[in-house]
């Protein structure tokens, strides 16, 4: 399988998954799930700048920067069924980030270097599954903070 169909596959396959959300899921998380993607898309900032990583395929012209299949693909759709099916219960939430974060950090990066897709440069596997706790951590508060923003406008 090519490098550019499994960014594609990235991309898109998560899509299809809110099919199987209820609409009101989707509504309540889309603004942490923006949050967290503006958040995401800094950190690359930040990686490329300080060439934590380096992307060498990309399947947009600008995707030199910020890995678009991740950060709008996966990791966008993730956010919203990690919230879903997981706030309010912020330990379960905690673990179920941890565990995914893990993943994220440990094989698919394993991953992706294997395939020549991206590589870490000057940050440790660890390093990046402490940034994407951090960033759960912060998008865990927003929504908290969001809710409570909701409730005073009812």
């Amino acid at each position: 399988m090519s490098n550019q169909l499994i960014l594609w596959l990235m991309l898109i396959v998560p899509w299809l998954t809110l099919f199987f959300l209820k609409k009101e899921g989707i509504k309540r998380y889309i603004s942490v799930t923006i949050f967290t993607a503006l958040l995401v898309t800094i950190v690359s900032e930040m990686a490329y700048t300080y060439k934590w990583t380096e992307i060498m395929v990309k399947i947009v012209p600008w995707g030199h920067i910020t890995n678009v299949s991740l950060a709008y693909g996966s990791f966008f759709i993730t956010t919203i069924w990690v919230f879903y099916l997981t706030f309010e219960k912020f330990w379960l939430y905690l673990v179920t980030n941890i565990v995914i974060d893990g993943l994220g950090a440990f094989l698919i990066t394993y991953i992706l270097e294997l395939r020549k897709i991206s590589q870490l440069v000057n940050l440790s596997k660890l390093s990046l599954f402490l940034i994407m706790v951090t960033l759960s951590l912060i998008a865990y508060g927003f929504q908290v903070w969001y809710q409570k923003l909701e409730i005073k406008e009812e």
